[in-house]
């Protein structure tokens, strides 16, 4: 098999493009139908974007908070939200994507361009043949956890196995039909705990305010219970309590987000909802066994 491509510089190859295109810096790689492209703003600036091509494309917000602006993809509602860091999207093929945004901070994505008609994924799942429903600023587990290997080995491209990098495409390709299938959004509940639409609608809720304080009374009206209730059918259905599970978010937030040299401990603690750095610290190193900066120096 030959070597990952490196050129971007290929005027067929269907990307994303920006407006004006110098605000972006990024890095490609290319394998058997995917090609994954980490895209960094480089400038406090309004910039516009556009997609549209035979190719799924996913993608990876690791950073994404905006003063202004709105997102569209074909088949659904525009979107005006400002704050979608450790957010997933997903353009199926053939539908367009744009729109434009005033970043508040630089923003820094992964875009996963799929060729569903490749051998790789067209094959038992017949990828080609599904008819995707798009997805618009949402959060799966399982699935980003598959980006962020990706993202790895294309950082790492060098190394990077080939073998290794064709099951995590494959994986993905599973969790995007899976997605399309509803798996993610009706699973069966737990006896005694959460319906999937109060999980769903619950989860949501904290990713999109993860930086923020949330009462349990704020996250009990969202599922239509009494406090006392929900708590007790949240542990039953995420296995910890509330607080728990919002502080376990923000520590996934914060890892993705010391994954970036342009940030320092500080302000990361502070955009994961810390004001002072000596909390942020004590949290972190309490839920992974590690201060950021020596997590951050493990990444290196």
């Amino acid at each position: 098999m030959s070597e990952p491509s490196l050129d971007t510089a290929d005027p067929c190859r269907p990307v994303v493009g920006f407006t004006p295109p110098d605000i972006t810096c990024h890095h490609d790689v290319e394998w058997d139908g995917l090609h994954v492209e980490s895209i960094r703003i480089t400038r406090h600036e309004r910039f516009d974007y556009e997609f549209q091509a035979p190719a799924h494309l996913l993608i990876a917000a690791e950073r994404a908070e905006r003063r202004d602006g709105e997102t569209l993809v074909e088949g659904l509602p525009r979107s005006t939200l400002r704050e979608f860091s450790g957010r997933l999207s997903f353009v199926p093929a053939g539908h367009r994507f744009y729109g434009w945004q005033e970043p508040r901070i630089l923003t820094q994505v992964t875009y996963f361009y799929i060729d569903p008609r490749n051998p790789l994924f067209d094959g038992e799942l017949r990828l080609a043949a599904t008819r995707f429903k798009p997805r618009l600023f949402f959060f799966d587990q399982d699935l980003w956890a598959t980006t962020r290997k990706l993202k790895a080995e294309a950082e790492n491209w060098e190394s990077a196995q080939r073998s290794h990098v064709n099951a995590l495409s494959i994986v993905l390709s599973h969790e995007l039909v899976r997605l399309n299938d509803g798996a993610s959004l009706a699973p069966s509940p737990v006896r005694g705990g959460l319906a999937g639409w109060q999980q769903k609608r619950v989860a949501e809720y904290v990713e999109e305010h993860v930086a923020h304080d949330i009462s349990l009374a704020t996250l009990a009206e969202l599922a239509r219970l009494s406090p006392f209730h929900f708590a007790r059918a949240f542990r039953q259905s995420f296995g910890m309590p509330p607080h728990r599970y919002h502080t376990s978010r923000r520590m996934e937030r914060a890892k993705t987000l010391l994954a970036s040299p342009s940030l320092s401990v500080t302000e990361i603690g502070r955009e994961v909802g810390f004001s002072e750095t000596s909390s942020f610290s004590r949290v972190f190193r309490k839920a992974t066994g590690s201060t950021p900066s020596a997590y951050r120096r493990a990444l290196d």
